[in-house]
């Protein structure tokens, strides 16, 4: 992706809310900020995806804690009123929410038990945030995502339908990973990566990720000598910063790993973000030099294929011959049977699948159009043969180029 410029960005504000007068509004605010000394991007945000982790949420031993959603909450709402901002909050907690109740003392490891903490805990969650909210005068509505939900077209527009309705009514989106029936997702997935895809579906003008760490330290925030990473203007930045050492995770699955690799997907989509801890949230919302701040250092892009990049689970894969990689990486072209020398795995028309060539490395991802049964008899034939044996059902794109994306190799 290349840098945004700044008339680029000009375009955009103006284009993305109320017309010119918001547009006029957000320059307004931009010069007093830069005036004050504060980020200038944060003022002129009118619609934010921040995002929650589990450790500022609970208790010591797991519950919730009123006392702490109370107070993010009370950040939330001074941020700005529905007709001036709009937030979309994703949050963890539910499964470390739904331990207490089940007598468990700590986060189960087995697949079943989470899932079974995160169906009670979930209820728990968005009934304190309804009740916290209401104090303003705020309503929620929950919304639970898989990644399937957002790598398949028809179901990408029901989701960016639906958040958009409760926006456009005052509401504040609660969003959290489907923990009740998901599964890779409990698993290998965090509500990190799932805030910067959020931001990118609602077209958000910033992200804000809230851990239990004030930024991104050059190391251990505990050791002496550590300090904190203000600004970070590309990836090429952190290529010294031993980021596993530079947070840390209480009962929540995400570290400062998982934090920076969103910082980086929303940063790539156009995305700038701030990092901070959830005690300092009111001081990142309204534009103060807390936490680290990520430039953005792509443009919006295609939303869908955003997910299927960095969301879908590859259901299995097929092996391109040497043209047909040339012909999908460098001229984007649609996949067709008559490159594809090999496949494996178990799936349908429609799941996502890793296009690798004959190395075996993957350079595509994409959403199938035909079962994995019915590959073996494609292989190498063209759409002419396949029609003319097989019917007109068989004159398609094995992947189709809207499906399709190129993975960073």
């Amino acid at each position: 992706m290349t840098d945004e410029t700044a008339g680029e960005r000009r375009i955009r504000d103006g284009a993305h809310g109320a017309g010119t007068g918001r547009a006029g509004a957000r320059a307004r605010d931009g010069a007093g900020a830069a005036a004050a000394g504060i980020r200038e991007e944060v003022v002129r945000a009118r619609r934010i995806v921040v995002k929650v982790g589990s450790s500022s949420l609970t208790t010591a031993s797991g519950g919730l804690d009123a006392d702490r959603v109370d107070a993010l909450v009370d950040a939330l709402a001074a941020a700005g009123t529905p007709g001036e901002r709009e937030i979309v909050l994703v949050s963890s907690g539910a499964i470390a929410a739904g331990l207490a109740p089940l007598g468990l003392t700590k986060r189960p490891r087995d697949l079943a038990r989470q899932q079974a903490a995160a169906s009670v805990g979930q209820g728990l969650l968005v009934a304190r945030y309804t009740a916290s909210f209401a104090r303003y005068g705020r309503r929620v509505g929950q919304v639970l995502l898989t990644s399937d939900d957002t790598s398949r077209r028809a179901h990408y527009r029901n989701a960016y339908r639906t958040l958009e309705q409760l926006l456009s009514m005052g509401a504040v989106p609660v969003v959290n990973e489907n923990d009740t029936v998901a599964t890779d997702e409990i698993r290998f997935g965090d509500n990190d990566r799932l805030a910067a895809l959020v931001a990118h579906l609602v077209r958000a003008d910033l992200l804000v990720l809230l851990s239990d760490v004030d930024g991104l330290y050059d190391g251990d925030p505990a050791a002496p000598g550590s300090s904190r990473i203000a600004e970070v203007a590309g990836p090429e930045e952190l290529r010294s910063v031993d980021i596993g050492s530079a947070g840390r995770a209480g009962v929540g699955t995400g570290g400062m790993v998982t934090k920076v690799e969103a910082a980086r997907i929303a940063a790539a989509a156009g995305v700038p973000v701030v990092l901070t801890s959830a005690s300092r949230a009111s001081d990142a919302l309204a534009g103060r030099p807390t936490g680290t701040w990520f430039h953005r250092t792509g443009r919006r892009a295609a939303g869908r294929l955003l997910w299927l990049a960095h969301a879908s689970t590859p259901r299995g894969a097929l092996t391109l011959d040497d043209g047909a990689v040339r012909a999908v990486v460098e001229r984007r072209t649609s996949l067709l049977a008559a490159g594809v020398a090999g496949a494996e795995g178990e799936f349908t028309a429609g799941d996502p699948v890793e296009l690798r060539d004959l190395g075996g490395r993957a350079v595509a991802r994409g959403l199938v159009n035909f079962d994995a049964k019915e590959i073996p008899r494609l292989l190498g034939r063209t759409t002419q043969e396949l029609a003319r044996e097989l019917g007109p059902a068989y004159e398609r794109e094995v992947v189709h180029r809207d499906d399709l994306v190129l993975l960073d190799t």
